[in-house]
């Protein structure tokens, strides 16, 4: 079988950036693409190799590995013009780790096999930390030979790489359900300990008893000792992320004729979010759009007694 020693990282982003790192660290040769210069400069110094045009690269590689924001960028460096099928030939191996939709997955599946080219879809789980020290969740559909062919690099970028099944899009399925429910909890955290402050409990108080307590999350610790303790907002995973997220979940419901109660209030909420300006910042910046509520609410109260 044979072993992929040339990578190409297509999104050098807060997440791409750190695992296309981890794999020069390995010991791979790792080519790295991105719109934006300064994030090619810096793989650069961490000894990637830049600079090669996107159409040379398809047929320079043994694998092209992407990691981007949103499903049309996916599908443009994919199969628009230009893109990594026009230039690959038969002997590439495709993965993507974005997070789009199972359909999309589909659509390039079908085209990458009509050019007998290896596609596996393989969305992650486990913020920037995760991408940093290489501990990811990597939930991988797709051929299990190409899988397994893969699996050396897959251990590189994440401690659990999980194979789910011969469908491409079955790990983007399970990436939608593990996001809705990360929206849930996080706008939970942000109303539990805005409304534990407001009755005078100390936020640190609140965290010390629920995180040995039936409240306690992982995203409640990611949320509070990482962002609301710190009062630092800097985005692991961004509010306009998650929100792109949620609406894809959305879609495979409403395709698979399946209610979401609370998934539809909470498109609303962050959609409010991101129009109030916390798109950028972390998701755990919902905790203060619920903070300003209560001031606001405050303030009406006090002019109404006046």
């Amino acid at each position: 079988m044979k072993e992929f020693q040339t990578i190409a990282f297509i999104g050098l982003g807060n997440m791409g950036l750190p695992m296309a790192t981890n794999l020069v660290k390995a010991g791979y040769t790792v080519y790295g693409v991105d719109t934006n210069s300064e994030a090619e400069k810096k793989f650069s110094q961490d000894g990637g190799k830049i600079g090669v045009p996107t159409e040379l690269l398809a047929k320079q590689v043994d694998i092209v590995m992407t990691s981007l924001p949103t499903p049309q960028i996916v599908e443009k460096v994919y199969l628009g013009d230009g893109g990594i099928v026009e230039n690959a030939d038969s002997a590439l191996t495709i993965i993507d780790f974005s997070t789009i939709s199972p359909q999309l997955n589909e659509k390039i599946y079908a085209i990458t096999k009509e050019k007998g080219i290896n596609y596996l879809g393989a969305p992650v789980s486990g913020s920037v930390s995760g991408a940093v020290n290489g501990t990811l969740t990597i939930m991988v559909g797709g051929d299990k030979k190409v899988y397994d062919q893969a699996l050396p690099l897959l251990r590189v970028l994440g401690d659990n790489p999980f194979h789910l099944g011969e469908s491409v899009g079955v790990g983007t399925v399970i990436k939608l359900l593990n996001n809705l429910m990360i929206g849930f909890y996080t706008q939970a955290v942000a109303e539990a300990v805005a409304l534990g402050e407001q009755m005078g409990v100390k936020a640190d108080t609140i965290y010390d008893v629920l995180s040995v307590s039936f409240g306690q999350s992982r995203i409640y610790e990611r949320n509070y000792k990482g962002h609301i303790a710190q009062n630092d907002f800097n985005p692991g995973f961004s509010t306009n992320l998650l929100l792109k997220d949620l609406k894809l979940a959305k879609q495979m419901a409403d395709e698979n004729q399946t209610p979401l109660p609370i998934g539809d209030k909470l498109i609303d909420l962050y959609s409010e979010a991101v129009e109030k300006g916390y798109g950028e910042q972390d998701m755990a910046s919902v905790y203060l759009m619920v903070k300003e509520l209560i001031a606001s609410k405050n303030d009406g109260l006090v002019s109404n007694k006046n």
